[in-house]
């Protein structure tokens, strides 16, 4: 009888093209995080491909690293579960790891079961160039951020709102009301130059985080003051955000079902 399996996984999702498997018709497979680890689990598994369903609780896009991505699947395998992960990763290519595997409890959704997602946003604020840290930062250079203002604005947007204003055209979702737990930004402690955004929620959409640390860094350059928060999340206009920032600064910190 198989038995569900749940995966927190870490990835540097700089050489991928996002999480979800990509086969375009008659062209190679892209390479993509459900892709490589995929193909990982049939070799150890012994499963014929087309019945190993992988699902992921957070289709990351091109370029977008994680630290805790929930990952499932349903098999039948000798191999201890406390041996597992070891496996899978002796396997896995260098940028990409199981940082635990568990079972899951019977009719676990690694998607429908989620309560609460975080992300970073990290932002290199000085001139010289992140040259170690460039594909896992946004390079601010043009000016001091106010970061005070930017958490004013960040505070704006806990609570459950129409959050399409902050996102992408197309993003596909029938409802676009969402949960935001926890929205912070601050200095990080340990680096300086660094100015870091945290978004918890229930849920996002298509680029919602990116547009979001976008907003308010143009709060933090003095071009938006904090209340345009309330007059985005009022209107849902699109147009009164900032730019979507670039993938490499967005990180998936952890995903909760408790």
């Amino acid at each position: 009888m198989p038995k569900r399996y749940k995966l927190t996984l870490a990835y540097d999702g700089s050489a991928f093209y996002g999480w979800q498997k990509q086969e375009p018709p008659g062209e190679e497979p892209l390479r993509t995080v459900q892709g490589e680890l995929e193909q990982v689990l049939v070799r150890l598994l012994g499963t014929p491909k087309d019945q190993l369903h992988l699902m992921g609780a957070s289709r990351t896009d091109s370029g977008v690293h994680a630290l805790g991505q929930a990952a499932m699947f349903d098999a039948e395998t000798s191999i201890p579960i406390e041996k597992m992960a070891l496996a899978i990763n002796a396997r896995l290519p260098n940028d990409m790891e199981v940082r635990k595997a568990e079972l899951a409890p019977p009719g676990f959704d690694v998607i429908g079961d989620v309560k609460n997602k975080q992300y970073l946003y990290r932002i290199y604020n000085a001139e010289k160039r992140p040259l170690w840290a460039r594909n896992a930062v946004y390079h601010c250079f043009s000016s001091e951020l106010d970061v005070l203002a930017m958490n004013d604005a960040a505070q704006r947007l806990i609570g459950t709102h129409d959050i399409e204003g902050f996102a992408a055209a197309g993003h596909g979702r029938e409802s676009t009301v969402r949960t935001i737990f926890d929205c912070m930004a601050f200095v990080d402690p340990t680096h300086p130059d660094e100015v870091h955004i945290t978004v918890q929620g229930s849920g996002f959409l298509y680029n919602s985080v990116r547009i979001i640390a976008g907003t308010l860094i143009e709060v933090g350059r003095g071009r938006f003051k904090p209340a345009q928060i309330d007059q985005i999340l009022a209107t849902a206009d699109r147009t009164l955000a900032g730019p979507t920032l670039p993938p490499q600064g967005l990180c998936l910190e952890w995903v909760s079902y408790g």
